[in-house]
């Protein structure tokens, strides 16, 4: 059976960038049909980490107080290098509205924003799950303008016509593909393998912690309500050496970086089962839209997991894009009016995400430093230690782009943040 749907604006993939621009669009009047592959959000992410800039949004748009009790602050960061402590960072001590990133299960978030969507502006929003896009439609040919999306749905074909579609779908978005978008996918120097386990006592549980030990380094990101999530970096590749090692280098691995996790990695990972591995990669798109499509957060800029700005970033495009397209439509919603939209979109935002892409692989080139580079490493850090103000200066390029100092949450500054 064939079904067809007419919107608006079709946006395939119903995470944050997805579903936060659905909901601001529909608050706009702007009808729009989300297409998501998955049948519920209960399911494991990686990307928890939700930046200050980000959480202020969530506030300003009634999302933050739906998800009480869901997420937890984080007031600091700590890095120990070889043994060492080189650097602290207390978000208490940074002057914004919101200073803290918190750390929020992404099934809770998407849920929020779902449920925001579905009960405030039912009219224009509508969610369709297990939708999974196919192809997209085209007037003209195969090289015309993007006219709407097909999606296979356990129903039957499901067809969304649509003046603009959007691509929400992630770092490896099969909607970039099917553009034919050119990009360049760059890979780094290393993997991160993922695994998580209790929380240990004798940490604090609202401190993000770095682990270096030569040119090996360890993430661990308190996760509510009660485990840590661990990211420690091995060779792009290196996962099936790793494996063929057995369990027990991954327990020496992780053992050296932080001995009170030795005896529960022990416990907790009997298997590789328990672990993950996320391939890190950035990516470069010149062109994010075309006529009749636009891509947004990863598929647009898929960036590294430092400092949580993948999540940041969609969050950011999404409230960035809706009032253009919200200016498009009222200027006729014609196919120019909607590629200015885009253009004007990716004017708004490339800088932003060049500013944050450019601090992660500052700190990607840091981490991998050991022998002689790691002592510089070691003396760059303790340099930031001593100042507050090179701690805002450095954390702010990646937490601090949009809010201004201020103990007031105050309105945003430009179209970027126009909420």
């Amino acid at each position: 059976m064939t079904t067809e749907l007419t919107a608006d604006v079709c946006v395939v993939g119903g995470g944050p960038a997805g579903l936060t621009l659905a909901v601001e669009l529909a608050k706009r009047s702007v009808s729009v049909v989300v297409l998501e592959q998955s049948g519920h959000f209960d399911r494991s992410f990686r990307g928890e980490s939700v930046s200050p800039d980000s959480v202020w949004l969530l506030d300003k748009l009634g999302v933050l107080g739906r998800l009480e009790g869901a997420y937890q602050q984080m007031h600091g960061m700590e890095i120990i290098d070889s043994g060492s402590t080189v650097l602290r960072a207390d978000f208490r001590r940074f002057p914004y509205p919101h200073p803290y990133p918190v750390e929020m299960p992404q099934p809770a978030l998407l849920s929020a924003l779902a449920d925001l969507g579905q009960e405030e502006h039912p009219e224009h929003f509508t969610l369709v799950r297990r939708a999974t896009a196919t192809r997209l439609l085209r007037a003209g040919g195969e090289s015309g303008p993007v006219t709407g999306v097909v999606a296979r749905t356990p129903e039957g074909e499901l067809t969304v016509r649509a003046a603009l579609s959007v691509a929400a779908d992630g770092r490896f978005s099969k909607v970039r593909e099917m553009s034919g978008l050119p990009y360049t996918k760059l890979p780094l120097d290393r993997d991160v393998v993922w695994l998580k386990l209790p929380f240990p006592s004798e940490w604090d549980d609202r401190t993000y912690r770095i682990r270096i030990r030569g040119d090996q380094h360890g993430l661990f990101i308190p996760t509510h309500p009660d485990s840590v999530r661990v990211g420690f970096n091995i060779p792009k590749g290196g996962l099936k050496e790793l494996r063929a090692q057995g369990l027990p280098a991954l327990y020496e691995r992780l053992g050296g970086l932080a001995p009170e996790l030795a005896e529960s990695v022990r416990s907790e990972i009997r298997s590789w089962s328990d672990t993950s591995m996320l391939d890190i990669f950035t990516t470069m798109v010149p062109r994010w839209s075309m006529p009749g499509l636009v891509l947004i957060g990863d598929a647009a800029h898929t960036l590294t997991p430092i400092l949580g700005q993948g999540v940041n970033h969609a969050i950011i495009d999404a409230v960035t894009l809706a009032p253009l397209v919200r200016d498009a439509i009222d200027a006729g919603g014609d196919e120019a009016a909607l590629a200015r939209a885009g253009a004007e979109f990716q004017r708004a935002r490339e800088g932003s995400v060049a500013k944050s892409r450019a601090l992660q692989l500052r700190q990607e080139r840091l981490f991998a430093l050991h022998g002689v580079g790691g002592v510089g490493r070691r003396s760059l850090y303790r340099v930031v230690d001593r100042s507050q103000k090179l701690k805002e200066r450095v954390l702010g390029g990646a937490y601090f782009q949009l809010q201004k100092p201020g103990p007031h949450v105050v309105e945003a500054q430009s179209p970027s943040t126009r909420v």
